[in-house]
């Protein structure tokens, strides 16, 4: 199988406002490359984090071990453990020094779903990856790869999509959160089956 390495979305375009970013990586690809094989899904929900005027972000009370990332070179994984139970994919945004990072939330499965399934098995195919502890269950994604450079070729990057595809965007607040809740900053494909949830009053771009 040949390996898709075009396309790989460079460090200019994460190094921009982290809401910019979150809102056009909607259909955008991420590839996971594990030895000859390659997992893809097109980016269907985000959640767009922010530094010290985000409640709601890890990086608000400034850099330690674990944020550290969101603070350095956009365009990083930025790969953390949840709950005690799954990990979460971030891939950071805006100028070093200042803290931003985007959560893949869901994802559409488009190749290497067999696989998927082996990581993620007894589940439909719509439970694949509608979810970000999902996603990365599916993906083999964990904090092995915190701090990959993903606008290089290795085993996680982001790719672009086919720019003719229309994108319906709705937008809504983040999911889980207690702080900042006045922000719409949850970014998803309206009407795709594999959004994680559509919460009530969700607001649709015009």
């Amino acid at each position: 199988m040949e390996l898709v390495y075009s396309s790989i979305l460079p460090r200019n375009f994460y190094r921009r406002d982290t809401i910019t970013v979150a809102k056009e990586l909607l259909g955008k690809f991420v590839v996971r490359v594990i030895g000859q094989d390659q997992l893809i899904g097109r980016i269907v929900e985000v959640e767009a984090y922010r530094g010290f005027d985000d409640p709601a972000s890890h990086a608000s009370h400034g850099m330690t071990p674990r944020t550290a990332p969101m603070f350095g070179e956009p365009g990083h994984a930025y790969v953390y453990f949840t709950y005690g139970n799954h990990h979460c994919l971030n891939v950071t945004t805006e100028r070093i020094g200042v803290a931003g990072a985007v959560l893949i939330r869901a994802l559409e499965p488009v190749e290497g779903i067999n696989i998927m399934h082996r990581f993620r098995p007894h589940v439909s195919c719509v439970e694949l990856t509608n979810g970000p502890g999902k996603l990365t269950k599916a993906f083999h994604i964990d904090k092995s790869l915190n701090e990959i450079d993903m606008t290089k070729r290795g085993p996680l990057f982001l790719k672009r999509g086919d720019s003719s595809e229309p994108v319906e965007m709705s937008r809504s607040v983040r999911i889980g959160i207690s702080a900042g809740t006045d922000r719409l900053w949850r970014f998803f494909i309206n009407g795709n089956q594999y959004v994680s949830r559509v919460l009530e009053g969700s607001r649709i771009r015009t």
